[in-house]
């Protein structure tokens, strides 16, 4: 009976973890992303968030429309010339008062820089809400996690 009684809590301990963990990683920004254009409406790629040293990056890992697919002509440094494809384009982000913010977001069309913070949707941690800054202006996208 003792053997059982422990058996069945081990048995429990594991797969509260194993829950536990999948759970956290529900509520965590980290993993595959659908970017969607904020002003056509239209499906753009796929990033990958990615964590490195305790900060998040971000990395183009698919993309969806033909015209995405280009040279980073207007990029500066290692980036210039270099396929927007397996890019990096989202740099050192903290998390911080329930947000991932300090870091940065390439917009490799114009080969600009801008600060950026995103957060899970409050009640959906299946989409981000990512907001690029770029002095008193914003750019607002909704991200669609997939699985």
């Amino acid at each position: 009976m003792k053997k059982t009684i422990l058996l069945l809590g081990a048995a429990f301990l594991f797969i509260s973890l194993l829950f536990g963990q999948v759970s956290g990683a529900r509520h965590s920004a980290l993993g595959t992303w659908l970017t969607t254009d904020d002003e056509t409406g239209e499906v753009k790629s796929h990033i990958l968030i990615f964590e490195k040293d305790g900060k998040q990056f971000g990395q183009v890992i698919k993309v969806l429309r033909e015209g995405i697919n280009h040279l980073c002509d207007k990029c500066e440094g290692h980036r210039k010339n270099q396929p927007v494809l397996g890019m990096v384009i989202i740099e050192n982000m903290t998390l911080r008062d329930g947000s991932w913010q300090g870091g940065r977001v390439l917009f490799p069309k114009q080969g600009k820089w801008y600060d950026l913070k995103y957060w899970l949707q409050p009640g959906n941690p299946n989409m981000l809400v990512v907001r690029g800054n770029f002095g008193p202006f914003y750019r607002t996208q909704y991200w669609k996690r997939l699985e």
